[in-house]
């Protein structure tokens, strides 16, 4: 059996199980590794049907390894033309173009852009270049309440030292390898 080739991740789960997604050869691309998607799924439990937005894209591993998982819709914000062009091209080679969205601009319009449209979404996944966690911390926490559903999930990625909490409890935190997971929810516990 052979392994990816490089420049390539895999879908871990569901539908489109060990199908590989391209990864744009771009400064900065950090597609979240096989172990730590599969640790961070295996927390959330079943997906169906949710609304997922997957703030800082990339490849859309996380947006994608959710729908392949039985999600009901993805939104992917990424800001650089040629990944994106890459994220749609996994879009499509999965066969998810009638549910999925890409937004290509900055973080901040998009969230701007989302609220204004009342956009409510059950998952969001946040894994933006770690030296910005902060600043997304800043930005995204005020509108939390407006983004996710009643129980809706943030799972953040950032450096093993970096905590996130969004001014909430977090019901997950965890460190693998050189990565720190953290989900916080809206209310509850994750299941």
């Amino acid at each position: 059996m052979t392994g990816p080739s490089p420049g390539r991740v895999r879908i871990v789960a569901g539908a489109n199980r060990g199908r590989y997604l391209k990864v744009a050869a771009a400064a900065g691309i950090r597609p979240t590794g096989e172990k730590v998607r599969e640790a961070i799924f295996d927390v959330l439990g079943p997906v169906d049907g949710l609304a997922v937005l997957d703030l800082f894209a990339g490849t859309g591993a996380m947006g994608l390894e959710a729908l392949s998982r039985g999600a009901g819709s993805c939104v992917f914000v990424e800001e650089t033309p040629a990944v994106a062009t890459v994220l749609r091209a996994n879009i499509t080679m999965l066969g998810y173009q009638s549910v999925c969205h890409v937004m290509l601009c900055d973080f901040r319009e998009a969230l701007h852009r989302l609220v204004e449209r009342s956009s409510a979404f059950d998952l969001l996944f946040v894994d933006p270049p770690y030296r910005m966690l902060a600043e997304v911390e800043v930005a995204l926490g005020p509108l939390l309440p407006s983004l996710l559903a009643d129980d809706g999930v943030v799972v953040t990625e950032g450096d093993r030292s970096t905590r996130v909490t969004f001014s909430r409890p977090p019901v997950f935190d965890r460190v693998y390898g050189a990565t720190r997971v953290t989900m916080v929810r809206n209310r509850g516990n994750i299941r």
